[in-house]
């Protein structure tokens, strides 16, 4: 009982001590505050932002592409809509997509760089060679290609696509993390206990490359919006609901943002959230770099 205890106030004292060091990190730079309120902010607008406006968006004729105003913080649409609404509503579909993105370029990309690292061998050898294959394949193109047959409807499907095209690189990171870890003592140990590849890998390598994997995954996200943004914003994708490259589409090609002025307003409000974003992303990765990273800390 009394080891039981020990033990416990042991592991109590570890994550006091972990989130004490995690306040002082962001303390350092209330830059990285910002970043984690941004986070927050977009976390809040994908979940419960649509639900603060009514579907579809109130129009108002004689609002018809109108420039900022009090009533109006960013204008209107072609519409009479709000662009703050539509950016609002649009929120979902992007943030979804670029989860699901990050999600399977981050699973994928991790489990085939460990196991191809741990095992080395012949089984490297393949899976790098598939990997290499996809690295060679245009994610632009084919992305055209596929948009001739699918149709992309939802956020999930967009998401699965621009992840099963994304997990190479990702890959090649984690083999190259895991080729430097396998030779570490406490692997060499596990090895020689006879541990199976399983436990090691799950147990041992994994842990100690979570920071670096939770990294990955906000990158992928920004990839994730850029990606889907791109192609909505080319028109190459036929679209079902409101979304960030729908406006900028919408904007450009049919408002004349970039030679009206009165839809400068429709223009900004997407490119703005992209750019908070990336923003409130790049700071909290910075933040996670110093966290786990007893190197890059301050005295």
């Amino acid at each position: 009982m009394s080891v039981l205890l020990e033990s416990t106030s042991t592991s109590a004292a570890m994550r006091r001590n972990f989130w004490s060091g995690v306040w002082r990190v962001m303390k350092r730079k209330p830059s990285r505050l910002v970043g984690v309120v941004l986070m927050a902010g977009f976390v809040f607008m994908g979940l419960f932002g649509p639900l603060l406006y009514g579907d579809p968006l109130p129009r108002d004729p004689s609002m018809l592409t109108r420039p900022p105003s009090w009533e109006h913080w960013l204008g209107t649409d072609d519409q009479g809509r709000d662009v703050i609404a539509l950016v609002v509503t649009g929120s979902r579909y992007v943030l979804l997509a670029a989860l699901v993105t990050a999600v399977i370029t981050v699973v994928l990309g991790t489990a085939i760089g460990l196991f191809s690292g741990f095992k080395r061998g012949r089984w490297d050898t393949v899976l790098m060679r598939l990997t290499d294959m996809k690295l060679t394949i245009p994610g632009l193109p084919l992305l055209l290609v596929l948009s001739t047959v699918w149709k992309f409807n939802s956020a999930v499907q967009m998401g699965l696509v621009l992840g099963l095209l994304s997990w190479g690189g990702v890959a090649r990171a984690v083999r190259a993390q895991t080729l430097s870890l396998r030779e570490r003592g406490f692997i060499e140990a596990a090895r020689g206990l006879g541990l199976s590849t399983t436990h090691i890998v799950g147990k041992e390598l994994l842990p100690s490359m979570a920071p670096y994997i939770a990294m990955n995954m906000l990158i992928a996200i920004t990839g994730g919006v850029y990606s889907q943004v791109g192609l909505f914003f080319l028109g190459v994708l036929p679209y079902e609901s409101n979304n960030w490259g729908q406006m900028l589409n919408t904007a450009v090609f049919r408002s004349g943002a970039l030679t009206v002025p009165s839809a400068l307003g429709f223009l900004l409000g997407p490119l703005l959230a992209i750019l908070l974003l990336t923003l409130a992303i790049v700071l909290v990765v910075d933040a996670m770099d110093e966290i786990f990273n007893p190197r890059l800390r301050e005295e």
